[in-house]
């Protein structure tokens, strides 16, 4: 398989930590999406929104979209489970995860930022940047305060620390307060004590500038 991705995309962040945990060794290439490199007309034609994550599978099958990758990955690859058998925990996680992916990241992401910049300046980009990572972090605070952990819902990492991880690290670069965040804090540590989630950091990835 081959993951297109970019070291700091948040989304392809996730799905390297996900290929890890399952153990899956894919052929990395490299879109610099602040170079414009995802609206090439080939790469398009791959992923008409211009988005990384793309998974392109052995048999030439393209999938998109983060979330929906990582799920294929642990339907097809069960182990170890990214998501609890519980329904209503699965449900739980999934909740967590789509407070970031679809509430929190996209409202912050490279797109939105440069419209933002165009509108106005750098410091008022990165107070907007800082102001939706608090907010959205804050809410997933409040998600898991009760849950056990060390991980977002207890001893095992799910779907939930694959999503926040990389949002945590977001949230850093751009000077978010973290410090009324204990349990995330919990979590991301815990998680990024593994292997799987360290290896996956942007720093480590060949494309790191």
């Amino acid at each position: 398989m081959k993951l297109y991705g970019y070291f700091r995309s948040s989304a392809a962040f996730r799905v390297r930590i996900a290929l890890n945990l399952k153990g899956i060794a894919v052929e990395h290439a490299f879109r610099h999406l602040r170079r414009g490199e995802q609206s090439a007309p080939e790469y398009l034609a791959l992923n008409p929104q211009g988005l990384v994550p793309t998974l392109v599978l052995d048999d030439g099958t393209v999938l998109t979209q983060s979330l929906a990758i990582i799920e294929w990955l642990d339907e097809t690859r069960p182990e170890p489970p990214l998501l609890p058998a519980d329904p209503v925990r699965r449900a739980k996680v999934r909740a967590f995860a789509a407070a970031i992916a679809c509430d929190t990241h996209p409202l912050q992401n490279l797109r939105v930022l440069n419209e933002i910049r165009a509108l106005s300046d750098e410091a008022r980009t990165t107070a907007w940047a800082r102001h939706v990572n608090e907010q959205g972090l804050a809410a997933c605070e409040k998600l898991v305060a009760a849950e056990s952990g060390p991980f977002c819902f207890g001893r095992a990492p799910t779907l939930a620390d694959i999503c926040l991880v990389p949002q945590m690290a977001n949230a850093r670069r751009y000077g978010a307060d973290l410090s009324g965040l204990p349990r995330l804090a919990e979590a991301d540590a815990a998680a990024m004590a593994l292997p799987a989630f360290a290896d996956a950091q942007p720093a480590r990835q060949p494309d790191a500038e």
